[in-house]
């Protein structure tokens, strides 16, 4: 089902006044990332750029402010990050706790990242990391959850402050259609499946993670209702978009199928500024907040449109077993939540 209200959503009109407000952004050193940084700060947020790789995200940065950051004149700022290791999420999470004293939005986690691929290739292998937990499922789930729920608490005291309008916004992807029907996330075995009768096993993997964000998005928003806290989470799929990490795959993959994927990419994929629109409606857009029962926990298709993310996105007793399960891993290796 689609929403009347956004189709037409201009980011210059249709947002609030950023100004004054602490947004964290995972993932903006690039391609959507980085054009939802850019615009975010042009409306005059200060915004955090996390990520692994502190030269790139300073280069980023170094762009950004090159690039120039009026007319909203905001500011961007470097947090390191790293999901694929829950101890460093939560430390990462820990830090940004002792610089600021407000957290108006938490957004991020790129569609195409995979811990060790250069690019974000979706070609990677099954590989289990040190805590017994799959790589894509551990970056993509875990590490973002310990980094959500450490954060958790300055969101709330933020929500609670006048005229605050706080939001969670997680960037999944329209791969939840591909595999979202007979998942479990019941224990360890059922985050490590590597689907290997999947026709394409490594993009299973990588579609049963962004299931796990819709859910985590729905059980979450679920648990703020109940406690009656304001704050609005989504999940969303940014569309397809010519970004770095795109053409990366396509020009290392090669062959005649590398190639079309290039030649696809540059004429019918959406510019990374484009790309970026879903993400900032999310973010900041005001009939988010103005039409809040509407979009709470909702999965937005670009732009601003109600989606439906598979059969498997939008099973409660599936969101709370996610919920349950993750905390037990995390509890068996020590991480406190």
């Amino acid at each position: 089902m689609g929403s009347a209200f956004s189709r037409k959503f201009n980011p210059e009109t249709d947002s609030g006044d950023l100004s004054e407000k602490i947004i964290l952004v995972t993932g903006g050193s690039s391609g959507i990332g980085y054009a939802t940084v850019q615009r975010l700060a042009r409306r005059g947020a200060k915004v955090y750029m996390a990520g692994r790789n502190e030269e790139k995200g300073k280069v980023a940065i170094e762009r950004l402010e090159k690039e120039g950051l009026e007319p909203g004149n905001g500011e961007v700022a470097w947090l390191g990050l790293e999901l694929g290791d829950p101890r460093k999420a939560k430390s990462a999470a820990e830090e940004f706790l002792k610089m600021e004293k407000r957290l108006d939005v938490l957004g991020g986690l790129p569609p195409w990242f995979f811990p060790q691929a250069s690019s974000g290739s979706i070609l990677t292998p099954h590989t289990i990391l040190t805590d017994g937990i799959q790589d894509v499922m551990m970056v993509n789930h875990v590490g973002h959850f310990v980094f959500t729920m450490t954060l958790l608490p300055l969101l709330k005291e933020t929500a609670k402050q006048m005229g605050a309008d706080v939001r969670i916004v997680n960037v999944t992807s329209d791969a939840v259609q591909l595999y979202g029907n007979g998942l479990r996330f019941r224990n360890r075995e059922d985050f490590n499946d590597d689907h290997a009768k999947a026709w394409w096993p490594a993009l299973a993997r990588y579609a049963r993670s962004k299931v796990a964000n819709v859910l985590f998005t729905k059980e979450l928003q679920r648990r703020l209702d109940e406690e009656g806290v304001p704050i609005i989470v989504l999940s969303l799929h940014p569309g397809a978009v010519n970004t770095e990490g795109n053409m990366a795959f396509g020009i290392r993959t090669g062959g005649v199928f590398g190639g079309l994927y290039v030649w696809i990419c540059e004429h019918f994929f959406a510019t990374p500024t484009n790309g970026a629109q879903n993400s900032i409606f999310a973010a900041c857009a005001t009939v988010v907040r103005a039409h809040a029962e509407k979009y709470k926990g909702v999965y937005l298709l670009p732009t601003g449109v109600i989606g439906t993310p598979g059969k498997d996105g939008v099973k409660a007793d599936l969101a709370k077993e996610l919920w349950g399960t993750t905390e037990e891993i995390l509890k068996d290796i020590g991480v406190e939540i």
